[in-house]
């Protein structure tokens, strides 16, 4: 029988498989759950359809990726997913909740009259609640969890602290500058230039936050700080910080130049960046400064009938998510279209 175990690093191709799920759940849920945290700052309710109706052929799509994420964890690293979801269960619940709750208003707002505002603060909260609680999860996990022998060894609520509301509110800017930048593409009149105008101001939030995780990851842990300002690492790193940098004052200027896509493109290079020095900053750990992605993988023949399926469907999501975005490019109008 054919082993692809004996010809391929496994654990190093599911590693990457759910890094860049994770990365696409980012940045496609990201734009929409930045709407949702936007929603109840439009100017009007014919706005506020027109919010809804850019995202609605998308946003359920978008989460294809999460499950994938979180699915790929537990069948290729059953070890970490052990040690992980201890740790996160209360946070990842929550986001959980946060998630139902929008998308139940996805499907109740377009038919309710008297309750709609019930359903725009429930999509709004929900999405503020998701998007916080992914950001707890991400300041907790880049902080480590206690771990004894194979199992989580720390309490509950671990997961709480400064550093991770801190890191819950940069990615609420940060999703909300996705939001506003993707209403920039896909509106105009009134509700892009208040979109606009959205960006401009979160902007600035995005990058004092991107600046203080940049430099308080170093500060926490010797081997990050080892590895990013040794030599010749400084110099090999250097142009990831420089880059995102830029992207910020590119942003910036196309914003007030009246650009209308770009923006949004160049919000993705921000994000891009970050991940990008994040996965440096931990490699290889998967449960950080415990356990590497080898030692967490599943057993060779797991992982490789894993591969297969994942082979097989892979090409298919991406192609539908590509036709979806395709088929419903243009500006959206504010009529019904849910």
């Amino acid at each position: 029988m054919f082993n692809f175990a004996t010809f391929l690093d496994l654990p190093l191709i599911w590693y990457a498989l759910i890094g860049v799920a994770l990365f696409l759940y980012v940045l496609l849920d990201g734009f929409d759950l930045g709407v949702g945290i936007l929603f109840p700052f439009a100017p009007s309710d014919q706005c506020r359809d027109r919010m809804m109706n850019s995202i609605a052929p998308f946003w359920d799509g978008n989460e294809t990726w999460l499950v994938l994420g979180g699915g790929g964890l537990f069948a290729a690293f059953p070890l970490a997913y052990a040690i992980l979801m201890p740790a996160f269960y209360i946070p990842v619940i929550l986001m959980l909740l946060g998630l139902i709750f929008r998308g139940v208003a996805f499907e109740f707002r377009f038919k309710a009259v008297r309750s709609r505002r019930v359903w725009d603060y429930a999509f709004h909260f929900g999405s503020i609640v998701a998007t916080f609680m992914q950001g707890m999860l991400l300041g907790a996990f880049v902080q480590g969890v206690k771990v004894d022998g194979r199992s989580f060894a720390g309490g509950p609520f671990d997961w709480l602290n400064a550093y991770s509301v801190m890191v819950g509110m940069a990615l609420v800017f940060g999703y909300a500058l996705l939001g506003a930048t993707w209403l920039v593409m896909k509106t105009d009149g009134i509700t892009q230039e208040w979109a606009r105008r959205c960006a401009a101001y979160v902007l600035s939030y995005v990058g004092l936050f991107l600046a203080i995780v940049s430099i308080s990851m170093p500060m926490m842990n010797p081997g990050v700080r080892a590895l990013w300002f040794s030599l010749p690492n400084l110099y090999l790193l250097l142009p990831i910080p420089l880059c995102s940098v830029a992207l910020l004052i590119l942003i910036w200027r196309d914003l007030h130049k009246g650009k209308e896509y770009r923006p949004f493109f160049l919000s993705f290079g921000v994000f891009v960046t970050g991940y990008l020095g994040l996965g440096i900053s931990l490699w290889p750990w998967l449960v950080p400064f415990q356990v590497t992605f080898r030692q967490a993988a599943a057993a060779g023949p797991s992982q490789s009938l894993l591969l297969v399926g994942t082979l097989v469907m892979l090409p298919v999501v991406l192609t539908y998510t590509g036709y979806c975005y395709y088929l419903f490019r243009g500006k959206t109008s504010h009529e019904a279209a849910y």
